[in-house]
């Protein structure tokens, strides 16, 4: 399986982040930020258009 890595930011205190997109739920999934605590829609974080669609392609 082919790794994936994408780009985070937490939409309330704007922490920047990457993960792995195998180590990350469905894009309609509760996400916390690691920073704030912040906690939203996975799909909420994502920090560029393009992240989300190769989210929704792992789900």
């Amino acid at each position: 399986m082919q790794e994936a890595w994408i780009q985070l930011q937490c939409p309330e205190c704007e922490a920047n982040w990457e993960a792995n997109v195998a180590d990350l739920s469905a894009p309609d999934s509760t996400f916390s930020c690691k920073d704030c605590g912040q906690e939203r829609r996975l799909a909420e974080f994502m920090k560029t258009a393009r992240d989300l669609e190769v989210l929704e392609q792992f789900a």
